[in-house]
């Protein structure tokens, strides 16, 4: 988005998604932070990922407050960017944040490929038109991610699943979603603030500890009275 030429350059060496690291005519997807690691030289990430048992009450924690702040969003200004120099609306952010669960419940438990466009699937035009009804999409996708944890019967999650950027443990793909939605959520956030609107307890670092993000726009749990 920021180098006019960028696109072009990708296009050439047959790419067709974003994020791509590319150096010369060799490339890797960015996807899996351990491998563009080793593909620029160094030795890991240095991240350690958290315990299938532990990301559990992340995402949930994220997709709760995911929820109450896409309430807050008036319903009349859904439809405007989240970014000024991106095509995506309020709207059809709020439902990915949620498409997200949906989509990785797909493959954890569907067996469907993990594709491009799996999580990027947008609601049907004339649905998803409040922030209401945005969330209560919200309360399926998280009773049936509890579900599927409840039900599963390998909770270390090793099983190797297909994507588009090759066979994953189920365990990266896991976390990704993870802090893939955490990502969107703390961008809601961002755009109530821009609206003057006090988010309603907006992630915290407590909630979002050990998750490979950057530290931004972070806020600390409030201390106890």
């Amino acid at each position: 988005m920021n180098d006019p030429g960028g696109r072009e350059k990708l296009l050439a060496l047959g790419v067709r998604n974003v994020p791509v690291v590319a150096r010369g005519e060799q490339f890797v997807f960015g996807q899996n932070l351990e491998e563009v690691a080793e593909f620029v030289g160094l030795q890991g990430t240095g991240h350690t990922p958290l315990p299938p048992e532990e990301l559990i009450g992340k995402w949930l924690a994220v997709l709760r407050t995911a929820q109450r702040l896409i309430r807050q969003i008036p319903d009349a200004r859904l439809n405007e960017l989240v970014i000024d120099n991106r095509p995506r609306s309020i709207r059809l952010m709020g439902h990915h944040v949620f498409r997200i669960g949906e989509a990785y419940l797909e493959t954890a438990v569907d067996g469907v490929e993990y594709a491009t466009q799996l999580a990027n699937v947008p609601p049907k035009d004339g649905t998803f038109t409040t922030g209401e009804e945005i969330a209560r999409y919200g309360d399926t996708v998280i009773a049936r991610i509890e579900k599927w944890w409840n039900g599963l019967p390998d909770k270390s999650c090793q099983q190797k699943v297909k994507t588009f950027f090759g066979m994953q443990p189920l365990h990266m793909l896991y976390e990704r979603s993870t802090w893939h939605s955490a990502q969107h959520t703390r961008q809601l956030a961002a755009v109530l603030e821009r609206f003057g609107i006090v988010p309603d307890k907006p992630l915290t670092e407590e909630d979002l500890a050990g998750l490979p993000l950057p530290e931004v726009g972070l806020t600390k749990p409030a201390p106890a009275t």
